[in-house]
């Protein structure tokens, strides 16, 4: 059985008066709609290592966004374990658009030798994925296709899905359905059928002991893992050691100071087998610095990035958003105050 080793210790934390000392919250619009999202929010706060971005998903507690704090914390604060590697390859990202739009949205990647599709979009049919998958193998022939369903289809239409679009060759497909069960069913149908497509587990691996129960259910071949909703780079390093399955690091949709930490988690993992879906940057229509994290042939450097007051200013969210950003900010910090005191010593 798979065992979460013990891990390290707790990275200090500062007081909610030097978060908020440094805090800035701006909204970012988006290129396309990406799950869901038309603008997107974050709150960032500066420390003696540099950025650190706090933009959990407005729908998310407080309890489950207190690991994002100690992520952004962790980046802020204490800066990033070393690297194994100089740059980090990565996979250019297609929403859940018409064939029509696939061409622009990977323009805005450059060369790429990976592509994640969006597929299972509420309101849309499976003859719009096959589309859309069909477009993406057209435009590139060469690349590795990998589909992501984010939970939305019940086991039968996993399978049925899967089989129609297994012809355009995929490396593998995130979160077919919603839960973990549901994951191991459609990973052995598939191995029983001979499919070849691997099946990875994203939304099943939030909280930090999923991944463990993931592996120890045999239900994926490998993880998606984001840096923030497991507290951080160091911790999510210990997460998947522990786990025992290849990962791959993607983005929450983060501006490139969020980024910036799951260049820092791929580049330290001691094997990373695939692109990394950490190109979400050009999706966005700005970002927070001058020189935006974003690919070059197919690869993200592993660098600072430099916040720019100009962008600060110009993303500015209004007074409204950033008081409900700095409530949040405080109840969250709360809620990660007394994890630590509630812990065993």
């Amino acid at each position: 059985m798979h065992q979460l080793q013990p891990s390290r210790p707790s990275l200090p934390l500062p007081s909610l008066e030097e978060l908020t000392a440094s805090a800035r919250v701006v909204s970012v619009p988006m290129r396309v709609r990406f799950r869901g999202v038309l603008v997107r929010e974050a709150l960032l706060v500066h420390g003696p290592a540099g950025w650190g971005e706090f933009c959990p998903f407005l729908e998310y507690d407080d309890a489950e966004s207190a690991p994002w704090l100690a992520s952004a914390v962790e980046a802020a604060w204490h800066g990033f374990p070393e690297p194994v590697r100089a740059s980090v390859p990565v996979n250019a990202t297609v929403p859940a658009v018409g064939p029509a739009a696939v061409e622009d949205v990977l323009s805005r990647f450059g060369a790429v030798g990976a592509v994640k599709v969006k597929v299972a979009e509420k309101g849309q049919e499976l003859a719009d994925d096959v589309a859309r998958v069909a477009e993406v193998r057209r435009l590139l022939p060469a690349a590795g296709i990998k589909i992501d369903a984010n939970g939305g289809w019940t086991e039968q239409e996993a399978l049925d899905a899967l089989d129609a679009l297994s012809r355009f060759g995929l490396q593998y497909v995130e979160q077919p359905v919603a839960d973990i069960a549901g994951l191991r069913a459609v990973r052995l149908e598939l191995r029983r059928r001979g499919a070849g497509i691997l099946v990875a587990a994203d939304e099943s691996v939030r909280r930090q002991e999923d991944p463990l129960r993931v592996a120890r259910e045999d239900a994926a071949d490998l993880l998606v893992i984001k840096a923030p909703p497991l507290g951080g780079v160091r911790r999510a390093l210990d997460i998947i050691a522990a786990a025992g399955l290849p990962a791959v690091v993607s983005s929450a949709l983060d501006t490139s100071v969020g980024i910036r930490a799951g260049v820092a988690l791929a580049a330290a993992l001691p094997e990373l087998p695939y692109a990394c879906g950490l190109a979400t940057v050009s999706l966005m229509a700005g970002d927070v610095t001058e020189d935006s994290l974003v690919p070059r042939d197919g690869q993200l450097p592993v660098r600072d990035v430099v916040v720019s007051e100009d962008r600060l200013e110009g993303f500015a969210a209004g007074p409204d958003r950033t008081r409900w950003w700095l409530e949040r900010l405080g109840r969250t910090h709360a809620v990660l105050v007394a994890s630590r005191q509630d812990a065993p010593a």
